[in-house]
């Protein structure tokens, strides 16, 4: 189980989370970012320890934050695929490719 790929895990969870968002409410979309921010979580601390998984929520958690300004500057879809690419990136690099 702990050889899981992060990556795509983190990116669906900031990409569907807005998706859901979108169609069925914020609340619904929350489970969803909050889903794949808990399952990832899970997998980096089993594998990488408390500072990999700290930096890599924060990153997830930031992006999430971070793309609502930066939808003003570039759209709503264009910031969450960004973010979501920003958090996939770190998640391999940072845990993923080394499992």
């Amino acid at each position: 189980m702990t050889s899981l790929p992060t990556a795509p895990l983190t990116a669906a969870g900031l990409i569907g989370g807005f998706a859901v968002a979108r169609k069925a409410g914020r609340p619904v979309g929350g489970v969803v970012l909050g889903g794949a921010g808990v399952a990832s979580g899970l997998l980096w601390a089993r594998r990488d320890g408390v500072p990999t998984t700290a930096l890599l929520s924060g990153i997830y958690l930031g992006g999430f934050g971070g793309s609502h300004a930066l939808s003003k500057k570039i759209g709503a879809w264009p910031a969450v695929l960004t973010v979501a690419a920003a958090s996939a990136g770190a998640s391999y690099v940072l845990s993923d490719r080394r499992h």
